[in-house]
């Protein structure tokens, strides 16, 4: 099929305006403000950008609708206005165009500008592909209907994600070219860790017309990847239209310091690399595109005369210019993922569970100091009678404590038992939960129980910042890739990490019908056993397990002694943890701390008695500290596996 945009601009060196927000913020244009909307709003603002940019010489100029899907507008209350924002924007690009061409006869072409959605897709994310594609979509209608000449999909930080943007194009405005621009970082390297040329290979795969870079960290870094993009092979007009360089904190402003200058001299350089469109990203201006422009009339010229010089009788030159340029990188294909090893093979927990046999785990909090001495102390006791792991919380209902990765180094090798860490993914985005995670399987930590995190509201510093990129369920998937030696891109890292993979459950949840639903997707992902939250109420816990039969995986009960009435009802009240009356009478009436205590670790025996048969593991608490309780509470099992065995 021929490329879509060959009519529009056949091979020639085209020129592509700027940054639309970077130069609204310079007319006073707060940063909190919804831009998209001052389309409808400011119109001759909008309108003015535009006519700056053909004035300085863009033949291509993109329409203010960067962040105007239902997702990106809900932040600002204007998801009703996705169709009236893109429908605005389309015409006042088109208003300004053509009052150009009507003053100084030069077409210019108006292209849709398409972000990304700005939430996450599955599997990391709560969005479903589909909803992906139908916000695409939505938007792509209205830019389709309203007249743009093109479609310029930019900015795309995930494959993923621009595959349903692509499709969706195809869907809603089959006949108009479609551009695909990634954003790298500065190794020019896509966000989610995709090379340059396997993301050309495969957004030429799903549809897209051209290819190209924007954004990212500068000119060089977009160069880089455009040569390597260009090496993938696939025939299609590249674009580069990168920032103009990487901000900088001046006087508490933001500042982009690339001047038109040096901006300038890469556009020369994109020219050689054989790309056909160039312009500019965030922190460019009307005045670096005037330089750019100068850059592509000095290429002109100097191309011209290069031509005339090969073929002085005036015959056409054998192929595009860019044909004869070579790449400083060769294509390398990744290897096939990495398996990882059986489950009885990365772990003692994991060969537990693999044998069948009942597996013990005791939690240890960590301190909200640097002394460990109590914990490691703890440690050596659980080890000395025999439990087989200690789980480690990650800063348990959003209290500011110890790091869990490092109180379980600490443990492994003062202690020699083996951690089960916690991790959360309220205070790290995928990026860092990439880097912790590899580094943990590195020192030896081989047991990951993905947790979604308490909200910082519930803990002693209300007002610190939630992240929360994933959940439970889209860590599950990040730590199942690096399993089979693949980063969160699904690109190649060498060996598995080799975690045990464990996920919470909690049968005694409100909405069990939520709590069933997302334990699926939690084992669809790849959990391979689970942790229960406390569970006080039996009843509960076989009504789960009955629940979650068609999808079981080895579950583990939390069963913890309770020390004293008031923290069953600290339990029930506060933690919203389903404790029977039953149990809370035979608090009350315990007496006093001793006898509380000792009838908490009763009652806990009792439950691992009846829960023991439904389950393949117990795991308990260590209330405010006191190991030998969680050791007492355990006892039927701990004395069990002491027992010598009779001689045959």
């Amino acid at each position: 099929m021929p490329n879509r945009l060959f009519p529009l601009f056949g091979s020639r060196p085209v020129l592509c305006d700027g940054a639309m927000g970077t130069t609204l913020y310079d007319r006073g244009v707060f940063i909190n403000r919804c831009y998209d909307e001052l389309n409808l709003s400011e119109p001759d603002l909008v309108r003015g950008v535009h006519e700056e940019y053909l004035q300085a010489g863009a033949e291509l100029i993109e329409t203010n609708t960067f962040g105007a899907n239902r997702f990106r507008l809900h932040r600002f209350g204007l998801s009703a206005k996705v169709e009236a924002i893109n429908r605005a924007g389309v015409q006042l690009a088109r208003e300004a165009a053509t009052q150009m061409e009507a003053k100084q006869g030069a077409k210019a072409y108006v292209a849709g500008s398409v972000g990304p959605l700005g939430v996450q897709l599955e599997p990391l994310g709560k969005v479903s592909r589909e909803e992906a594609r139908a916000a695409f979509g939505e938007q792509i209608r209205v830019l389709a209907e309203a007249g743009v000449d093109l479609l310029l999909l930019e900015t795309i930080v995930a494959l993923g994600e621009a595959e349903q943007a692509l499709l969706a194009a195809r869907e809603a405005a089959p006949e108009l070219p479609i551009v695909a621009m990634i954003t790298v970082d500065e190794e020019h390297l896509c966000l989610d860790g995709t090379e340059p040329e396997q993301a050309a290979r495969r957004l030429a795969g799903w549809g897209a017309d051209a290819l190209g870079v924007n954004c990212s960290t500068g000119p060089a870094a977009v160069l880089s990847a455009i040569e390597c993009m260009a090496a993938a092979g696939t025939g299609l007009p590249l674009f580069a239209m990168p920032n103009a360089g990487i901000p900088r904190a001046v006087d508490g402003r933001n500042i982009y310091l690339c001047s038109p200058e040096y901006t300038s001299s890469f556009a020369r350089k994109f020219l050689r690399a054989g790309v056909q469109f160039v312009g500019g990203c965030c922190g460019t201006t009307p005045a670096h595109t005037r330089g750019m422009r100068s850059a592509l009339r000095a290429h002109g010229a100097q191309q011209q005369a290069e031509d005339d010089a090969e073929h002085p009788e005036g015959s056409s030159a054998d192929g595009p210019a860019g044909e004869k340029r070579s790449f400083s990188r060769l294509e390398v294909l990744p290897p096939d993922a990495t398996p990882p090893r059986p489950l009885a093979a990365r772990s003692a927990i994991g060969r537990l569970l693999a044998d069948g046999r009942f597996v013990t785990v005791v939690e240890i909090v960590p301190p909200r100091g640097i002394d460990t001495t109590r914990e490691l102390a703890g440690a050596r006791l659980l080890a000395s009678h025999g439990i087989d792991a200690v789980n480690v919380p990650d800063s348990p209902r959003a209290s500011a404590r110890m790091s869990a990765q490092s109180l379980c180094i600490q443990i492994q090798a003062a202690a020699g038992i083996e951690t089960v860490l916690h991790y959360t993914c309220r205070d790290r985005n995928i990026l860092s939960i990439q880097s912790d995670l590899l580094g943990a399987s590195s020192i030896g930590l081989k047991n990951i129980l993905c947790l979604t995190g308490d909200p910082p509201k519930l803990g002693n510093y209300p007002d610190a910042t939630a992240v929360f990129d994933v959940d439970a369920i889209g860590l599950v998937n990040i730590v199942r890739k690096l399993n089979h030696g693949l980063d969160i891109g699904g690109n190649p890292i060498g060996a598995s990490a080799g975690f045990t993979v464990a996920v919470a459950a909690n049968p005694g949840v409100p909405d069990i019908e939520n709590e069933i639903r997302r334990f699926a997707y939690k084992v669809e992902a790849g959990a391979e056993y689970a942790i229960t939250q406390p569970v006080f109420d039996l009843r509960l816990l076989e009504t789960f397990l009955r629940r979650v039969e068609p999808f079981r995986i080895p579950v583990i009960a939390g069963i913890w002694p309770l020390t004293s009435l008031r923290n069953a009802e600290f339990m029930r009240n506060d933690l919203r943890v389903a404790v029977p009356d039953e149990i809370m009478t035979r608090m009350g009436g315990a007496g006093g701390a001793d006898a509380a205590r000792a009838e908490g670790i009763r009652i806990a025996q009792e439950m691992l008695a009846v829960a023991r048969p439904m389950v393949q593991g117990v795991a308990a608490s260590a209330p405010f500290g006191r190991y030998t309780t969680a050791i007492e509470s355990l006892a039927s099992v701990l004395e069990e596996r002491a027992a010598p065995v009779a001689a045959p």
